[in-house]
Formats: C-alpha cells, sequence, structure tokens
C-alpha cells in the first residue's frame, strides 16, 4: 500500500464453492488465472459441499501461479495443527502459494448444531496456524509445537471479521482482512477500524492487506426481461442470482446487533456494558429477517432472503455493466482495498470470469496507469 494508505494496485480473486464435480472447481480456477485472477478461494464447509483442501492440491497442479485458501475456514471444525500442516504440505509441494482465511465459523459450525469460537480461541488459532505453517515454534495446550519438515513454508493468515471486536483483532494480528461486502461506506468505516487497531497495537496498518468480497455480476442496464449485451441477462435477473449473499452477510450482521444495538449511536454490550459505535448503514437491513436455512446457504434463489432488497443488493454487490464495475473497484483501490474477491455463486460463472480478464481489468489497470 502507498504512504497515503490507497493500493498500489487491486489484485483480483474469485471465490468458488466446491461442489461436484470438483474438476469443474479446477477448471474455473484454471480459467481464472488465464483472465489474471491472483488468488482462487474457496467457501471450505465440509457437510454443504466437497472438501476444499483435496481440491487446493489439484488447482496448485493445474495452475502456475494463484495463490489458494479457504474463505473461510474455522478454528471449530478444524483443528489448527492439522490446518497449519495442511498448508504447509501444499507449500512444500508448490512453493508458498497458500493464504488462510479465518473467522469465528458460520455454516461450517452451525449444521452441526456448534457454535462459533470465541474471538479469544481466534486469536490463539491465527497465531497457531501462522506460527506453524511458516516455520516456527508455537506455544499449543501446553506444549511446544512444530514442523521440522517445513521450514520455508509461509502461509499469511487474513481475518475475516464485521463487528468491532473482530475488526480489532483483524489489524491486531491478522496478516490481512477480509471484509465480505462491498458497500463503500461500510468499506471505508471497516478499513479504519482495522487500521487504528493495527496502529495501537504497534504495527505498520499498512502490513494489514485489506480483501472485499462479494458476488459480481456482468450484464447490461435493460429492463427486465429484454435481450442484452451479456446474454441478455437483465438488472433484475442479476440482483436475483446475488439476492443469497445479503442473507449470508444477514447471519453476521444479526449478532452484531443482537451484541452491540442497531444503528449510530453506541449499543450496549453483555452485562450493560458499553458498545462501540456500529454504522446504520451495516445494521438497518436485517430488520426484516426471520430466519435462515443452511441448506440454502451461499446459493442463488435462497428463499430465505426476502428481506434484502435491490437496493442492498447493488450496495453489498457489483452488478451491472462493465463501466459500473470499474467505477466501484476503482472507489474501493481509493479506500486502501488491495483485493476485490468475486464470488461466482449465480447462473454467469464463465461470462463473469471472461468479462473480468477481458474488459473489467484491463480498464481498472489502465486507470490506475493514467492516474499514477
Amino acid at each position: 500500500m502507498t504512504a497515503a494508505g490507497t493500493a498500489a494496485r487491486l489484485d483480483l480473486g474469485v471465490v468458488l464453492q466446491t461442489n461436484p464435480p470438483a474438476w469443474r472447481v479446477v477448471d474455473l480456477a484454471r480459467r481464472a488465472e488465464l483472465h489474471g485472477f491472483s488468488h482462487v478461494w474457496t467457501f471450505d464447509s465440509h457437510l454443504l459441499w466437497q472438501e476444499p483442501f483435496v481440491i487446493y492440491s489439484q488447482i496448485l497442479s493445474a495452475t502456475h501461479r494463484v495463490t489458494v485458501g479457504p474463505m473461510v475456514t474455522n478454528p471449530a471444525t478444524r483443528d489448527v495443527t492439522v490446518t497449519a500442516s495442511l498448508f504447509a504440505t501444499l507449500n512444500d509441494m508448490f512453493g508458498n502459494r497458500t493464504v488462510c482465511g479465518i473467522g469465528r465459523g458460520d455454516s461450517a459450525v452451525r449444521v452441526t448444531n456448534g457454535k462459533p469460537v470465541t474471538l479469544a480461541e481466534l486469536r490463539a488459532a491465527v497465531t497457531a496456524i501462522r506460527g506453524l505453517a511458516g516455520g516456527q515454534s508455537v506455544e499449543y495446550h501446553g506444549t511446544t509445537l512444530h514442523l521440522p519438515w517445513a521450514p520455508d513454508s509461509r502461509t499469511p493468515v487474513w481475518v475475516a471479521a464485521y463487528g468491532p471486536r473482530a475488526l480489532a483483532l483483524a489489524g491486531e494480528v491478522g496478516d490481512g482482512f477480509i471484509l465480505q461486502l462491498a458497500d463503500p461506506d461500510i468499506v471505508a468505516w471497516s478499513i479504519d477500524a482495522v487500521r487504528q487497531a493495527a496502529e495501537q497495537a504497534g504495527r505498520d496498518p499498512a502490513e494489514v492487506t485489506i480483501c472485499v468480497a462479494a458476488p459480481a455480476y456482468v450484464t447490461d442496464e435493460a429492463p427486465s426481461g429484454t435481450g442484452g449485451s451479456a446474454g441478455g441477462r437483465s438488472l433484475a435477473h442479476a440482483y436475483d442470482q446475488c439476492r443469497w449473499f445479503g442473507g449470508m452477510v444477514g447471519n453476521h450482521v444479526a449478532e452484531i446487533v443482537a451484541r452491540y444495538g442497531a444503528g449510530e449511536s453506541t449499543g450496549t454490550g453483555p452485562g450493560g456494558d458499553a458498545g462501540p459505535r456500529i454504522p446504520r448503514a451495516l445494521t438497518d437491513f436485517v430488520a426484516g429477517r426471520v430466519d435462515y436455512d443452511y441448506n440454502e446457504h451461499g446459493r442463488a434463489g435462497n428463499t430465505h432472503t426476502a428481506f434484502v432488497s435491490d437496493e442492498i443488493v447493488d450496495r453489498f454487490c457489483l452488478v451491472g455493466p462493465p463501466e459500473r464495475h470499474v467505477e466501484r473497484l476503482l472507489e474501493l483501490k481509493a479506500l486502501g482495498v488491495d483485493q476485490f474477491a468475486l464470488y461466482l455463486q449465480h447462473d454467469a460463472n464463465d461470462e463473469t470470469l471472461q468479462a473480468y480478464g477481458e474488459l473489467v481489468r484491463p480498464a481498472v489497470q489502465e486507470a490506475g496507469r493514467v492516474r499514477g
């Protein structure tokens, strides 16, 4: 990142679901690399979809330079020493081309009737995974552990967060920060919180890589039901295909509202403790949320997302013609975003990859050169 706090360049990542057949996932990853994407991420929910770490090995074998990792794993369903060993093994086989996105746990935990880990447990997991997968010795359950066969392995750990205390944790210990929505106002608030925490922890805020992840759907601005330049897909259709994302984000935001309260006024935490300010842009949209079915998690057509309006989809996602995507990406870049990772959980996987590779990415790069 530059001294001014804006990203020197904007990398592109793609977030895939490990739906069978696994070879389709590998093929999408390979094509993403050909279109100039730097990162290939996947969901990590072992009951809803296929096991991602097995597929990572095949992705790395079929590609040359992309970095792979989960968006996101958690320390509840995967022991951190096993996770570290997985990354170190992949690094030994294919070079240091891994990244660990990690959070407290959502779908992988909830479908087993479990609970997300505490922030203290998440903090310990970040330290343990990075240390073990980085050739270091770490303290774990009262003993010192290391992977003697992986002295040259390196895996950065990026923390996914929404709430104030999780954002602070990302700034204090994360190599990177993942925000799963692309609303510029919320992005700005979140980045500011991460950077302040990093600075207060004695770190250079620029050391924390900022990644924004959200669905992207390239179409034209034609009314619903008419033809268009992107295979006849209209904005209305694109909104419907991306509406699931608001439901996924709503699960996390509902927890934040329950803990801190809604709105920009200071909320109240457990025991009456004063909570930090939460932007209304983040909390208001869950007012109509009723329930959620994890069997439809991350799927277009999710029937539990009626509360997610077109306006929310437009704010949280990137939808519209290529120039609209370029405009939003440049806005995110100016806020300090280092990578935009686009979700492909809709009916236009191939078209989106192609549009980003041939139209969106070159335009963003050219704008960066001109302004530079």
